[in-house]
C-alpha cells in the first residue's frame, strides 16, 4: 500500500512517497483538505510561507487527530528571502505561524525571487547565505531535513561546492510531457531525493490523447498514470487536491508501468502551454 512506502533521505530520515500538495487550495477549504487527507492515510503535507492557505493548513494539522510525530510537514522559505538574516527570520516565522516546534523538511522555495525567476541574475552568493541559515536551523533541531525547490544543476552545484551539507531534497516541476531528466539524474547521482510537484500539470495532461490512451491500457485514470509515472522515476509525488475522493483515487496506484511504456511517456511531446496556470513563474519560466 502506497501509504506504507517511504524513501530515505541522505541523513537517514524516512519520507513518505506520496504527499498532499496544498498550493492554491482555497483558504476556506484547506483545513478540511488536510484533515481529510490524514484520515485517508496521507502523512506528508506540503505547504510554504508563500501560500495564502498556510494558516488553514496549520489548523488542519492541529485538528487532524493524530500525533504530530506521525506527520511529515514540509514548508519553504520565502523566495524573496535572499540573506542569512531574512532566511533565518522566515524559518522562525514559519514555525510561529504553524505553531510547531519543528518542521520535518524546510526548502528554499526558489533560487531567485519570483519576479526574477529564471532570469539572468542567478543569486549564487545569496543562496549560499540562505542555505547557511537552513544549516543552522538543522543543527539546532528546528528542522529535521533541509533542501531546495526549483533548483537547476548549477544552482545545486553552487550549494554542494560551497556549503557543509548536501541538500536532501530538490522539489521540481515534473510530469509526463515535462520531465527534467538532467536534473533528476544529477540529483540521484548526488543522493538528493527529487520531489515532483504538479504531477498532473494542473490538469493539462488530461487533455493529451496519448496520455489518455496509455492510461486506458492500464485501466487507470490519467491522474493515476501520472502519479505512478513520477513514482517510478523514484521521486516523491505531491498531487494537489482538496477533494477527498480525488485523494483516494490518487493513492490507488498499485500497478506497474512497463519499462517500455515508461520510455514512451518520457518522450511524449513537451507541453506547449499550461493554460491559465501559465501566469505563474514556474510554468512559464519568467
Amino acid at each position: 500500500m502506497i501509504f506504507d512506502e517511504n524513501f530515505q533521505l541522505n541523513n537517514g530520515i524516512l519520507i513518505p512517497k506520496l504527499g498532499l500538495g496544498t498550493w492554491l487550495i482555497p483558504e476556506d477549504k484547506a483545513a478540511f483538505a488536510v484533515e481529510s487527507a490524514v484520515k485517508i492515510g496521507y502523512r506528508l503535507i506540503d505547504t510554504a510561507q508563500a501560500y495564502d492557505s498556510r494558516f488553514e493548513v496549520a489548523q488542519g494539522i492541529r485538528n487532524c487527530g493524530i500525533d504530530r510525530e506521525q506527520l511529515f510537514i514540509t514548508s519553504k522559505v520565502s523566495a524573496n528571502a535572499k540573506t542569512f538574516e531574512s532566511a533565518k527570520q522566515s524559518i522562525s516565522d514559519i514555525l510561529t505561524e504553524m505553531d510547531l516546534d519543528y518542521i520535518d523538511l524546510m526548502l528554499i522555495h526558489s533560487p531567485q525571487p519570483w519576479d526574477e525567476f529564471r532570469g539572468d541574475k542567478r543569486y549564487f552568493k545569496e543562496n549560499i547565505n540562505v542555505w547557511r541559515a537552513l544549516e543552522e536551523a538543522y543543527k539546532e533541531g528546528k528542522v529535521r531535513a533541509i533542501g531546495v525547490s526549483n533548483f537547476l544543476i548549477d544552482d545545486l552545484e553552487n550549494i554542494i561546492e560551497n556549503c557543509n551539507i548536501v541538500p536532501m531534497v530538490n522539489q521540481v516541476l515534473c510530469h509526463i510531457s515535462n520531465t527534467p531528466m538532467d536534473v533528476i539524474n544529477f540529483c540521484q547521482s548526488n543522493n538528493i531525493l527529487v520531489e515532483s510537484y504538479s504531477p498532473i500539470a494542473h490538469g493539462e495532461t488530461l487533455k493529451d490523447p496519448l496520455i489518455k490512451e496509455m492510461a486506458d491500457k492500464y485501466h487507470v485514470s490519467v491522474p493515476q498514470l501520472c502519479i505512478r509515472y513520477d513514482l517510478q522515476l523514484n521521486t516523491v509525488v505531491l498531487p494537489k487536491t482538496g477533494n477527498p475522493e480525488h485523494m483516494k483515487d490518487n493513492a490507488a496506484v498499485d500497478f506497474i508501468i512497463s519499462d517500455g511504456d515508461m520510455e514512451k511517456l518520457k518522450h511524449i511531446k513537451k507541453l506547449d502551454s499550461y493554460g491559465d496556470s501559465a501566469k505563474f513563474p514556474v510554468y512559464n519560466g519568467k
